[in-house]
């Protein structure tokens, strides 16, 4: 297979997959079955034709709008395929066709369904989390990051958050982070092993921290307001995935 036919199907997999994805986003925090019934208008309950639920391209020859009632369809669906063709694309370019391929997408799947979902709900789904720890750490024994790194990775993921919610608890008195955060991480880390687990953590935090002061700054909240932690945890997660061993020795080589 050439580069650029790898590439090409890589996207097709891709927005595929981020249809699907939309289903998982839509679902889920509804507790519905991601089976039945068929795709169809949240309005008017019309199934959706074949030929309008091609990826992208049947929104925008819909003009963003059901067929049937003419109700909106919500941006968040040919975004969500395209950036999962995107981040597709550029895990067969990084890892090309080898086993490590197969974890990293099915990582990087969970990463933005639990995006979107704790940005609309503010929740991260343990039909996603659960699983996602135990699948981690059973990809573990065939690949990177190893056993090892990854029980590693699990145990500190989720006792680092756990302790830092139980802390702010004891001393705020409120909770400041839900036990989804603390699972998501445990994830995380057993898919990419506990030094990326940390870079995760890094990046996380300083991206929630600028959005917070921003949003200060702005006058759109206080220092209580909500962030969907969740949501930074994922994109730190997909940058660390990609670049995290980049970053570690960059951030090494000072010492």
């Amino acid at each position: 297979m050439s580069t650029i036919a790898g590439l090409l199907i890589s996207g097709a997999f891709g927005l595929a997959a981020g249809s699907f994805l939309n289903v998982c986003i839509y679902r889920l925090p509804l507790h519905r079955s991601l089976v039945r019934p068929r795709s169809h208008c949240p309005a008017c309950k019309t199934p959706i034709r074949w030929f309008d639920n091609v990826p992208v391209v049947g929104y925008l020859l819909l003009a963003g709008r059901c067929r049937a009632c003419r109700a909106p369809i919500p941006w968040m669906y040919p975004v969500v395929e395209g950036v999962t063709a995107a981040v597709f694309v550029a895990a067969f370019a990084q890892f090309g066709p080898q086993p490590l391929l197969v974890p990293r997408l099915l990582f990087a799947c969970a990463m933005i369904v639990l995006f979107v979902v704790d940005l609309q709900h503010r929740i991260l789904p343990n039909a996603i989390t659960l699983p996602g720890i135990a699948a981690g750490f059973a990809f573990s024994f065939l690949g990177p990051p190893g056993w090892l790194e990854s029980l590693l990775g699990v145990a500190c993921g989720g006792g680092i958050l756990l302790l830092i919610a139980e802390g702010y608890y004891r001393i705020r008195g409120e909770e400041g982070l839900g036990m989804g955060d603390v699972k998501m991480l445990a994830m995380i880390g057993a898919f990419l092993g506990w030094r990326l687990m940390f870079v995760t953590l890094v990046l996380s935090s300083f991206l929630g921290s600028v959005i917070g002061l921003a949003l200060v700054a702005l006058r759109r909240g206080d220092m209580k307001y909500a962030l969907p932690f969740g949501s930074f945890l994922a994109i730190g997660a997909l940058v660390a995935s990609v670049a995290g061993r980049a970053i570690l020795d960059w951030y090494l080589g000072f010492y």
